[in-house]
């Protein structure tokens, strides 16, 4: 008789260092969540640490070696929330829970189609599509699942819109744009707002077609942008009042992704049209005080300018530095882009496969 033993595969994460070393106040770095090609398995989450400088690329295998290579197909969201991150796995089903600190696994927890998530008082919320992913006339309605942060349990589900996207919480009700796209041409038009006490939606607000991203401000406000119909009705974002619940402004900006600091929101536009096959790409940063664009580039430099295809963007809290991460084709590795507050390049290195959602670490 005889036998054999296959050697364990220890998955080496790359590292390079990108930035001089910076002690900051109350930040330690960011975690980065490159979502992968569907149905290629390729999601990968990245580590920048600001005390040493350096950028790891696909940390989570490193540090989680009993577990598959693959984190998952397709990473659509990342979000810290006290001691545990928390990444939506869309085309795979579940969302992966892992320790801040070390990033090693802590749980996965099945959810079909799962999207976007938001926090408030204990609690993570999680949009998800509810069925499998395809086009359907007549794909089922969503829901926004609610998970208890100590038990990591589902504890409970609402109905909401058609494919839910993106949503935030504000004065103890969730917001959650319903976008519809698998239903094309009948996108979802609406915004569910849902009673945090009870978990019931207890109104829609009338929107815009295919509705997508979303941000509140420091006063109420609710942005969130609409990606039209890709024929005659064009994108644009839309601010809701949060006290009425219902439209208050139309702004005619294509928005693609944006994210907010303090009163400014920072973002990148996309306007595809389905009759010409073209997309016009620009940056801008709007005051929300006022309503207007005060910036019609995120970069001074030029560097905005490089990037072919824009698929994340976040600022550091604290220092205030500007992150943009570039698809390239797709296909290959993306890379990121860090620039000051007043919009010049610092650094930019290569990250995984569509390099997407950051979340940064508080000391």
């Amino acid at each position: 008789m005889s036998g054999c033993r296959k050697d364990e595969l220890i998955f080496v994460s790359d590292s390079s260092v990108v930035s001089i070393p910076v002690d900051l106040e109350k930040y330690s770095g960011f975690y980065l969540l490159n979502e992968g090609n569907m149905g290629m398995n390729r999601a990968t989450i990245d580590y920048f640490e600001y005390q040493t400088g350096i950028y790891t690329r696909d940390i989570f295998s490193e540090r989680n070696p009993t577990l598959p290579r693959e984190l998952g197909d397709v990473g659509n969201d990342l979000m810290i929330y006290g001691k545990k991150a928390y990444a939506t796995i869309n085309a795979s089903n579940f969302i992966e829970v892992f320790d801040v600190e070390t990033g090693k696994h802590i749980k996965q927890i099945h959810l079909p189609n799962c999207r976007y998530l938001t926090s408030d008082n204990g609690k993570v919320y999680v949009s998800s599509f509810a069925g499998k992913i395809e086009a359907n006339p007549n794909a089922e309605i969503g829901f926004v699942a609610e998970i208890d942060t100590l038990s990591l349990a589902v504890t409970r589900k609402v109905n909401v819109g058609y494919q839910p996207e993106e949503l935030v919480v504000h004065n103890h009700k969730l917001y959650v744009a319903n976008s519809g796209g698998y239903r094309e041409p009948k996108y979802d038009t609406t915004v569910s707002v849902v009673d945090l006490t009870t978990f019931t939606e207890i109104k829609k607000i009338e929107v815009a077609p295919n509705l997508h991203r979303m941000q509140v401000d420091p006063t109420g406000d609710i942005y969130v942008s609409s990606r039209g119909n890709y024929a005659g009705i064009l994108p644009a974002l839309y601010v809701l009042d949060s006290k009425a619940d219902q439209v208050k402004h139309k702004l005619d900006i294509p928005v693609a992704n944006m994210t907010l600091d303090g009163t400014m929101l920072y973002y990148y536009t996309s306007s595809y049209q389905l009759n010409t096959g073209n997309n016009s790409i620009a940056f801008g940063v709007l005051d929300t005080q006022t309503k207007q664009i005060i910036r019609n580039s995120i970069a001074t430099d030029g560097t905005d300018q490089q990037l072919l295809m824009p698929y994340g963007i976040a600022v550091n809290p604290e220092t205030k530095d500007i992150f943009l991460t570039d698809a390239q084709d797709y296909i290959g590795n993306g890379y990121i882009y860090c620039l000051s507050p007043n919009g010049e390049l610092k650094w930019k290195t290569i990250t995984g496969n569509i390099p997407a959602h950051l979340a940064f670490i508080k000391k």
